[in-house]
């Protein structure tokens, strides 16, 4: 029997990572900590709930003490990149202080295991691609700089205190569970496939490509999509190796291959059958025309293997997750 503790596990990724966990593992001993205020309780499908915020240290030192978590799941972050530049103090105290706090609480509790949610955006304007793990490390907003300074806090925080951690750097994730139990729920969303999605159900009147003059074959820019239960099933194994004495580790999760955003709009119309309404608009600052991962070493360390690998199913558990959270039109 293991015992999770799990910050940020009424998020998008936390609570399928919770799903995982419960259903692959049945004697798992589960506990979300949560502020709520980008999760949803009902999300939560398994465990315990405590709805606690990173920042309140005593609260989270009493709340791990009392649970005694053999390893700690580390989801708890704002992630909005443009709410980052425009209000960076709260996203380094919440992103940065939240974690420092978590580990002076994993420290008095006397736990040694940690996986961490990481970002490609810790990479910043990568000059190659596919990004491998041992790539500049330039982030270009507050959001990718609080990540990036939590992954070196981690770091300074193993070599003092025997931790073992595997930092997890995700690139875009989406889709929702095959059942159609739990999916994206951000209040805002500034991801494409939501947004594409909410075009097509007619909650948004059209959306916009930013850029069709960038390097690539149809001028939109590329990203690598990751399926949101593969990235989860990436949590388990990488949490698992942890628990049976693995060494320390930093890994990238996606699929080494990208789609640009004319890709991903046209296989969405497919996928809804709506031809909705789309316009070109100029690029946002600061946008990389590609990012793709170098999931290599993922691979050989964890032995994952993809099971949803396809964009079309992406967009398919994404649409039906999207009609029932918010109503055919």
């Amino acid at each position: 029997m293991t015992k999770y503790f799990i910050t940020g596990g009424a998020g998008y990724i936390g609570s399928h990572v919770v799903k995982v966990l419960k259903e692959s593992h049945s004697d798992a001993q589960i506990l979300v900590y949560d502020n709520l205020s980008g999760g949803h309780k009902e999300q939560v499908l398994y465990g315990d709930f405590v709805k606690g915020d990173l920042l309140d240290y005593e609260k989270l030192k009493d709340t791990m003490q009392d649970f005694k978590p053999d390893i700690v799941l580390h989801f708890g972050a704002l992630i909005v990149v443009p709410e980052s530049v425009n209000k960076p103090l709260k996203y380094y105290e919440n992103n940065f202080v939240g974690s420092l706090n978590l580990l002076k609480a994993m420290k008095q509790a006397g736990v040694d295991k940690l996986v961490f949610s990481s970002t490609a955006a810790v990479y910043g304007m990568p000059k190659k691609v596919p990004i491998k793990e041992s790539a500049v490390l330039n982030p270009i907003n507050p959001y990718g700089a609080s990540k990036l300074m939590v992954e070196q806090l981690i770091k300074d925080y193993a070599k003092a205190y025997k931790l073992k951690y595997i930092i997890l750097r995700y690139f875009n994730v989406a889709g929702a569970s095959p059942d159609n139990t739990i999916g994206d729920r951000h209040k805002k969303t500034t991801h494409l496939i939501p947004i594409v999605l909410d075009t097509a159900l007619g909650r948004r009147d059209k959306m916009y490509i930013f850029g069709q003059d960038y390097p690539t074959a149809d001028g939109t820019a590329i990203r690598d999509y990751i399926h949101v239960m593969d990235l989860a099933h990436i949590h388990d194994m990488a949490s698992q190796y942890l628990l049976k004495g693995g060494n320390s580790d930093i890994f990238n999760c996606g699929y080494g291959q990208g789609f640009s955003v004319k890709q991903v709009v046209d296989v969405a119309k497919k996928v809804t059958k709506k031809n909705f309404k789309v316009e070109m608009a100029p690029r946002r600052k600061g946008d990389p025309a590609i990012l793709v991962a170098d999931s290599s070493e993922l691979k050989r360390a964890l032995g994952w293997k993809p099971k949803y690998n396809n964009l079309e199913t992406i967009i398919k558990h994404a649409w039906a997750w999207h009609k029932k959270l918010y109503g055919n039109k």
